[in-house]
């Protein structure tokens, strides 16, 4: 009888992505998997520790899998990822209820790890972060079959400084395209539909092996994949989005008009304090480039608020900037003080209720901002991916071009016929709120 794994898996696409690694490897071993922890006799937890609330939520995940070694069926708990590449010697000596540590760099090592602790040692695989997915790799897919993440690319050279995913991730490793593409293919003979590109930064790839920025040239040879349809790109870098790439984006039938650009803030003095490349002209630029060459482009993008000595003033800079732009997707987040990064020791931390106060005021305008654009679709017919049957407003539920999975809304619809999952159907729109569509299928 093979062993049961029980996985959990936390934080970002990326993390994902490992996590779905993993899984293929220990697969590939003979190890049973199971969707239900209590029946799993192994439990592994692929971690995240990027901010506070993550690594909170990653102990306490922690605690409840240990508790299914005295009254599940969990014989061996194994910690893996960001949490562990951080602070794993610590977690190892703190918690006994953990049976083995492994870290970002390890990914590929999960049967061998795994191995060490059912023959009784307790192993700390922590090294480097240096892995990189060679070739398409065993891989078991823990999204719906009709999308997929792809990661082109493995850390981060920018060295933010509020941010430690360097150090967590190591140095930016862009995969070889060849790799890229044979797991692309996989992926859609495997019936997937929409593949999301990802990495730390996406429009950086190629620059480390290449000597050039080659996302372009990877996304010209992903669309060529018959069966695929939909790619989407996430994670752009503002510096290194090049003409040649939003020329792609506003011209390719394939590539979905959206634009994951994370910007962090506007003011010039906290973008070199942040140590963000580029200035708020060089942004706004680039913004009237995106919406002047890629006709209907949906722009999401990321601030952080109450970085330390952020003024009044200077928060309400970031405001008139979101007015003036009118971003169709935001995320506002509060800062939070990352051990070992530059940003942890500047002074004018700012306290957390001010930090709170100003999310709750960047967000109310981004709602009223959200408003006003899914208004104007009111009417209109837009593709939709189906993504199921919702039982509580006992309509069929999916998502446009203008929506990434698990972070943008949803279009909700009736439809007479049958709605099958990873269909594409037309919808007119007939309602809208802050963040979701309505209406109906016409086709």
């Amino acid at each position: 009888m093979a062993t049961a794994i029980g996985f959990i898996s936390l934080g970002c696409a990326k993390n994902r992505v490992d996590s779905e690694t993993m899984l293929g490897h220990l697969r590939q071993a003979g190890y049973a998997l199971t969707g239900d922890i209590n029946e799993a006799e192994i439990i592994i937890i692929n971690t995240c520790g990027f901010i506070d609330s993550a690594k909170e939520e990653s102990i306490a995940t922690i605690l409840e899998a240990a508790r299914c070694k005295t009254i599940g069926r969990c014989q061996f708990l194994l910690v893996a990822g960001c949490l562990s590449q951080r602070y794993g010697n610590e977690l190892l000596q703190e918690m006994p209820e953990i049976d083995g540590i492994m870290g970002t760099g390890a990914v590929s090592e999960v049967v061998a790890v795994l191995k060490k602790i059912q023959s009784g040692q307790r192993p700390l695989a922590i090294g480097a972060p240096g892995y990189i997915q060679q070739g398409p790799g065993p891989r078991v897919l823990t999204t719906p079959q009709y999308t997929a993440y792809l990661k082109i690319a493995e850390g981060c050279d920018n060295c933010c400084s509020y941010c430690a995913i360097p150090a967590i991730r190591g140095p930016y490793r862009s995969r070889a395209m060849d790799d890229i593409i044979s797991e692309a293919k996989w992926l859609c003979s495997e019936g997937v539909k929409e593949l999301i590109i990802v990495a730390q930064e996406t429009t950086r790839y190629g620059r480390d092996i290449y000597g050039r920025y080659a996302l372009a040239e990877l996304l010209q040879k992903v669309s060529a994949i018959d069966e695929c349809r939909w790619i989407r790109v996430m994670y752009c870098y503002p510096d290194s989005l090049t003409d040649g790439l939003i020329e792609l984006l506003a011209t390719s039938p394939k590539i979905c008009r959206y634009v994951d650009l994370p910007l962090q803030h506007i003011n010039n003095r906290l973008l070199r304090v942040m140590n963000r490349r580029g200035s708020k002209e060089d942004i706004i630029k680039l913004v009237d480039k995106l919406r002047q060459t890629i006709p209907g482009v949906t722009l999401r993008t990321t601030f952080i608020v109450g970085f330390p000595g952020e003024t009044e003033q200077e928060f309400i800079e970031l405001l008139d900037f979101m007015e003036q732009i009118k971003f169709e997707r935001a995320g506002v987040f509060g800062y939070s003080p990352e051990e070992g990064t530059p940003a942890e020791v500047l002074p004018g931390r700012i306290s957390d209720d001010l930090v709170a106060e100003r999310v709750s005021r960047a967000m109310f305008l981004q709602q009223r901002i959200s408003l006003a654009h899914n208004l104007k679709k009111v009417g209109r017919e837009l593709t939709v991916l189906v993504e199921g049957w919702d039982d509580d407003v006992k309509m069929y539920w999916g998502r446009t071009e203008a929506d990434a999975p698990e972070i943008d809304g949803k279009v909700f619809f009736t439809s007479r016929a049958l709605a099958r999952e990873g269909d594409f159907l037309r919808v007119k729109v007939l309602d809208a709120t802050e963040y979701d569509l309505s209406g109906v299928r016409t086709k």
